[in-house]
C-alpha cells in the first residue's frame, strides 16, 4: 500500500504507518510536489509493485487534482482511497467527515454568533458524521468485486459519473439482487 503525502513529516503519514503496522501491511510512502509530482509518484509505485494507494485529503483540494490522481490510479491498476468527494472524482473509495454535516454545523455557529455569542467562547467541535462512498464503475474497471456486506455499509454507491445511490437504495438493490444475508 502506498500513501501519497505532501511532506515526509506529517500526521497523515504517521497514522498510516501505525495502521499498516497493525494490519501487517507494508507501507510505501511517496512525497509529492503537485502537480507534476503525481506522475513521478505513480511511476515509482508501479516500479515498487504496490497494490493500493491512500491519498492525503489535503492534496485533493481541487477537483481537477482529485480527478488526475484517480485517473493515474486507474491507469496503474491501483485501488485508491481518500476523503471527501474522491470516489465521485473517480477514486475507488472515499471515507471522511460529511461535508453536508459540516456545513450544517457551520450554519449553527453563524446563527449563534449573529445572536450575540462570542466566537472565542464557542466550543471547537470534531466531526461526528462520516461518509463512506464506493465507486462501482472504478471497482469494475479494476476487476474488483465489492462484497454485499461492504456495499450495505456504504453511505453512497456511485455507479456512473453523476449517478449515486443513497444507503437505503443500496440496501434495497443488494436485497433485490439476492446478495443480502442468508
Amino acid at each position: 500500500m502506498t500513501s501519497i503525502v505532501k511532506g515526509s513529516e506529517n500526521a497523515f503519514l504517521r497514522e498510516n504507518e501505525t495502521a499498516t503496522q497493525k494490519a501487517a501491511v507494508q507501507l510505501h510512502a511517496e512525497t509529492v510536489r503537485p502537480p507534476e509530482g503525481f506522475d513521478v509518484a505513480f511511476a515509482a509505485m508501479a516500479k515498487a509493485r504496490v497494490g493500493a494507494v491512500i491519498v492525503q485529503p489535503s492534496l485533493l483540494a481541487q477537483t481537477a487534482r482529485a480527478e488526475q490522481i484517480a485517473e493515474l490510479a486507474l491507469r496503474h491498476r491501483l485501488g485508491s482511497a481518500s476523503a471527501g468527494a474522491f470516489a465521485d472524482s473517480g477514486g475507488l473509495l472515499s471515507y471522511g467527515p460529511s461535508f453536508s454535516a459540516q456545513v450544517q454545523r457551520a450554519a449553527a455557529y453563524v446563527d449563534k454568533i449573529l445572536k450575540g455569542a462570542q466566537p472565542r467562547e464557542l466550543p471547537v467541535e470534531q466531526p461526528t458524521t462520516f461518509d463512506f462512498v464506493i465507486n462501482l464503475r472504478t471497482a469494475k474497471a479494476l476487476g474488483i468485486t465489492i462484497s454485499p456486506s461492504i456495499l450495505l455499509r456504504a453511505d453512497r454507491v456511485s455507479d456512473a459519473p453523476g449517478e449515486t445511490q443513497e444507503r437505503g437504495e443500496v440496501s434495497r438493490g443488494v436485497q433485490k439482487a439476492g446478495l443480502g444475508r442468508r
